[in-house]
């Protein structure tokens, strides 16, 4: 069962001036490509969680995956479409589905995830008169006109989300997103799970003994989907600056994560042979207990290529008080601001990322110990997963309240 704290239950009450003057609680509708254990999935997973804990009704359109069946174990409730899909006249069709969902269940706010979901349940918000929020978890790719014209649902929204300043500043300056619509909601993550104190010295010791580590060898983690723009390629060459210095680098993916092409991790693995990396690079695949994964680093590295729009990778690193080298761009930069144990440098820069790499490991272990419980705080009051779903709920209550009042 998610959890949810007795704060989230007072925004949503409190915020619409609890439905005194509604018998009925609020259903919220979550409307999403797939529901899958991506960022997006997972946010909307927890909120749903929030707001059955708050007294209200969730209810998930999406085109499925493996995340639906948690859903019942919060009381939330699944409703399949093609919303993936991204064919004109099957996310026209989705917009009249949704309507009638809307009105078969009393729907009172749409939250939608995603260019195409976000098109149908706008026109389904607009038909329907009920209040649309959208989430910006992704930058809009693209310049064009079409392009230009397929963003624009997701700044369309009554209230726009950004997970991060970084998206908040690029969707005012980009799409036409007033400051007055634009609500900060930083990206969150279970504080339970990425919690230093529970993790058990057995959960460490089975996992080194499964990645087969050596003792007393310092680990670089390289966390994330096994993907080009994740930037294995500058953390291998990186290693090659680092002489003969004793360590080993893991590459894994966390649990749920998509491991990636066949192609790629040739490509990657050829790289490993030809600069001779064979006995101080290991790719674990996918991990299934990742805090236990972070406790054994010495330094974490996330090198993207491309600017991550909330880095989760930093956030959990943070939240279990690891030293952590970063592309200088995207949401890193803010998430690394207290500037504790955190190295930002260019992330096509093998070099730099070696430099970061070798001063996090001359760390002391008094260095870290007097480090680490400052590093921990920040992410805690940043980027807690019950922070994120109370202020989601706050930003429901504010629309709702509005469109009791006869604002809209």
């Amino acid at each position: 069962m998610m959890g949810v704290s007795e704060a989230v239950i007072d925004t949503l009450n409190t915020g619409r001036g609890l439905l005194e003057d509604e018998p009925q609680p609020p259903v919220v509708l979550q409307v999403l490509p797939s529901l899958e254990p991506d960022r997006a999935g997972r946010a909307a997973a927890e909120i749903a969680g929030a707001i059955v804990a708050a007294g209200g009704v969730a209810i998930i359109a999406s085109a499925g995956g493996r995340m639906v069946r948690l859903l019942d174990r919060v009381g939330a409730r699944h409703v399949s479409l093609p919303l993936d899909s991204r064919n004109p006249f099957v996310i026209a069709a989705n917009a009249v589905r949704l309507t009638r969902l809307v009105r078969r269940n009393g729907i009172d706010i749409l939250h939608a995830y995603g260019h195409a979901p976000a098109w149908s349940a706008r026109v389904a918000a607009r038909r329907t008169g009920r209040p649309f929020i959208t989430t910006v978890h992704a930058l809009p790719k693209g310049d064009g006109y079409l392009r230009r014209r397929y963003n624009a649902a997701m700044a369309a929204g009554d209230r726009v989300i950004a997970v991060s300043d970084f998206v908040a500043e690029h969707v005012v300056a980009n799409c036409a997103v007033e400051p007055d619509r634009l609500r900060l909601v930083h990206g969150g993550i279970d504080l339970r799970h990425f919690d230093p104190d529970q993790v058990s010295p057995h959960r460490i010791a089975q996992l080194s003994q499964q990645w087969r580590l050596p003792d007393g060898v310092p680990l670089v983690l390289v966390p994330g989907r096994f993907v080009r723009p994740r930037g294995h390629r500058a953390v291998i060459e990186a290693l090659t600056h680092l002489g003969d210095r004793e360590l080993l680098c893991v590459l894994v993916a966390a649990e749920g994560d998509a491991e990636g092409p066949a192609a790629y991790r040739r490509e990657i693995e050829g790289l490993i042979d030809r600069y001779g990396l064979g006995d101080r690079v290991y790719i674990a695949g996918v991990c299934a207990d990742m805090p236990a994964a972070y406790m054994l680093a010495d330094v974490v590295v996330s090198c993207p290529t491309r600017p991550d729009s909330f880095a989760g990778v930093i956030a959990e690193a943070r939240a279990m008080g690891r030293p952590v080298v970063a592309g200088d761009h995207g949401a890193a930069r803010e998430q690394l601001a207290e500037g504790l144990m955190s190295w930002l440098v260019a992330p096509d820069d093998p070099a730099a990322i070696a430099a970061a790499i070798g001063e996090a490991l001359d760390l002391t272990g008094e260095e870290r110990s007097r480090f680490a419980p400052a590093v921990i705080a920040a992410a805690r009051a940043r980027f807690s997963k019950d922070v994120m779903c109370a202020r989601t709920l706050a930003v429901y209550a504010e629309l709702l309240g509005a469109a009791a009042g006869g604002a809209r």
